[in-house]
């Protein structure tokens, strides 16, 4: 009788070990983990996003913060088309600087989280990761009419086209345009006016000596010297000898 209950007994301990050994030797399934950069490989038409978004580490800062576990306000991202990017005018992100590069992407980060519907309420200019709108320098402007978003940066009007991606987190919308920053591609003030420079001094030609003095109403004074005086009384005395 013992020996007919002690093998379903060592059955069910045997049984029960491996299914705790299997368990744990089974991995976990991975947590869900957003990326930016996956977000936007699978809308197919961002590679030239992607790789500004590498190049100035942009990339990393948000997905570190996709990973928290709690975002603060979440992040709204405007993602242009590489058709928007074809549009620009040749050699246009070579002309810029790292750093006006990396303000090129930030001015497509809104460091809130703002849904589609969100948009007709929203107060302009927003605010994005640029830098602050106060002075003027990165001013963002959103404007809805029904299902259209419009996006004007005082350089560009772009339109939201659609909606890539959408959750807690993060919203990324697909805008038609890059969008470029009046800081950046705004127009270059007019040079200030160049000094006067001073007129070359004419030299002032000095008239030549008169036979005479003038007095000081302008009229011309004879000027007689002795000699000529004495001379001109020997003559006068001649004069009247020969005539007498």
């Amino acid at each position: 009788m013992r020996k007919q209950l002690l093998f379903p007994f060592l059955f069910l301990v045997y049984f029960f070990l491996c299914t705790k050994t299997f368990a744990q030797i089974a991995p976990a399934p991975p947590l869900r983990k957003d990326n930016i950069t996956s977000i936007l490989e699978k809308g197919g038409q961002f590679t030239s996003f992607i790789r500004l978004l590498k190049a100035t580490q942009v990339a990393d800062q948000i997905n570190n913060q996709l990973s928290t576990p709690d975002p603060n306000d979440g992040l709204t991202i405007f993602a242009p088309s590489d058709n928007a990017f074809s549009g620009l005018k040749p050699g246009t992100l070579n002309s810029l600087s790292d750093q006006e590069k990396l303000q090129l992407v930030q001015f497509h980060i809104l460091p809130t989280l703002i849904s589609t519907s969100q948009f007709q309420t929203v107060s302009n200019p927003l605010r994005t990761q640029a830098g602050d709108v106060k002075g003027g320098k990165f001013p963002l402007n959103v404007t809805a009419l029904g299902n259209q978003v419009n996006i004007t940066t005082g350089v560009v009007n772009a339109t939201v086209a659609n909606t890539v991606f959408s959750d807690r987190r993060i919203a990324v919308y697909q805008v038609d345009q890059v969008l470029l920053p009046l800081q950046i591609f705004g127009p270059t003030p007019a040079p200030a006016p160049a000094p006067a420079k001073p007129e070359k001094d004419v030299p002032v030609s000095t008239p030549k000596a008169s036979t005479g003095d003038t007095d000081s109403s302008g009229a011309m004074r004879l000027k007689f010297h002795p000699n000529a005086m004495v001379s001109f009384g020997f003559a006068f005395l001649g004069l009247i000898f020969w005539i007498l």
